[in-house]
């Protein structure tokens, strides 16, 4: 079951495009450049990812008036070279009993200020600091957060098409029994359905049901589900190397009138947070939206985590919206929008779509009903 087809292939160009942008964003930020290795930052910049994450150096460096440079270990150089999207990016390689970070330090601006990706690893950013006692490091999230969360129109296809992939897995759940199963059986349904829907890569599969379903993160155990739990579904994962992330409530038979009333109470304050989407509102204002119906009704402190998080090529990145992240919203920002309540022992209920900014306000990315459902 693959629901759309292949979007607009990402370009050559599109690559020397980001790694400008990146270099400019960089000098903006009173940065040097930019030392990017394996990770989403990597992939967005050049379309490379090592089949392998290894203890090896792999780094790009970005500087202004200077070649875009991706050091690589030699061994690996037919793989970048068949990977690598970006025309005018030289590839430099290393061979095993060299320093790679002797050989770094020659690509790297002397005495600079680098933006250094989060994905290196602390044995990489401490071999360069020894080739270069000189320089300085901050990490990429903080100096540049904002690097990949405005999506252009190829990124916002993938990520339409995650959502939509998504929203048919859910729209199947639906059908699957759920009383007197583990929730471990019906996470496996949720990851087969999910890769025959087109996904290549499936991060999480959240069952909370029950008592469960007051811890956010519990992704899926041994529990038995039972007549009356109310059960948080949560799941996604990579598409076209974008992220889907969709959560919703149901019930095995009837709800208990708790169950029904926190429901409508998570569907109300999601309902507030995507309308208060707009551009320039920052992006606190989202989560103030949501959390204060949640507050209103009385629940407010069991509404235990932020209102949301960016997504794009990994389902967590820059923006976050959470109380005191004043970045002002920006067409073609993405974003989930996924407040909760959770009842300790009892039972938990989040609702969550994937939400685009654009000039008018704010499109969701995910559109199956937000009513609460019940299963048997």
């Amino acid at each position: 079951m693959t629901t759309t087809q292949s979007p607009v292939p990402i370009t050559t160009e599109d690559y020397t495009a980001r790694m400008s942008r990146a270099v400019a964003d960089a000098t903006d930020a009173g940065l040097d450049g930019l030392l990017v290795t394996p990770g989403p930052d990597l992939v967005w910049l050049t379309g490379y990812q090592p089949t392998a994450i290894t203890e090896r150096l792999t780094v790009l460096v970005l500087a202004p008036g200077r070649q875009p440079t991706l050091l690589v270990p030699t061994l690996e150089r037919p793989d970048v070279e068949s990977a690598v999207g970006a025309p005018g990016l030289s590839i430099v390689d290393w061979v095993d009993g060299e320093d790679p970070f002797v050989r770094a330090s020659t690509l790297i601006p002397a005495n600079g200020t680098m933006g250094i990706a989060d994905s290196a690893w602390a044995m990489h950013l401490l071999g360069l600091q020894d080739a270069l006692p000189e320089s300085s490091y901050r990490s990429l999230t903080q100096a540049l957060p904002m690097l990949r969360a405005v999506k252009d129109s190829k990124e916002l296809a993938r990520l339409a098409a995650a959502g939509a992939a998504a929203d048919a897995v859910y729209e199947q759940i639906l059908g699957v029994r759920f009383a007197g199963r583990k929730e471990t059986d019906v996470a496996a349904d949720l990851a087969r359905l999910l890769r025959e829907a087109g996904h290549e890569q499936v991060d999480f599969t959240v069952v909370g049901s029950g008592p469960n379903g007051a811890n956010p993160h519990h992704e899926a155990g041994d529990r038995t589900i039972e007549v009356g739990d109310a059960i948080v579904l949560d799941f996604g994962g990579l598409m076209y190397g974008y992220g889907s992330d969709t959560s919703r409530t149901v019930c095995v038979g009837e709800p208990s009138a708790l169950i029904r009333e926190v429901h409508e109470v998570v569907r109300a304050a999601q309902q507030a947070g995507v309308e208060a989407v707009r551009p320039g509102v920052a992006c606190q204002e989202i989560d103030r939206a949501a959390r204060k119906v949640i507050t209103d009704a009385g629940y407010g402190e069991r509404f235990i985590h932020r209102t949301g998080h960016g997504i794009g090529t990994t389902t967590h990145e820059p923006p976050y919206m959470i109380e005191g992240e004043e970045q002002p919203l920006v067409p073609g920002m993405c974003f989930s929008v996924e407040p909760g309540i959770y009842l300790l022992g009892e039972f938990g209920v989040r609702i969550e779509d994937i939400v685009t900014v654009t000039e008018e306000g704010g499109r969701r990315l995910n559109s199956t009903e937000r009513d609460l459902k019940v299963v048997g």
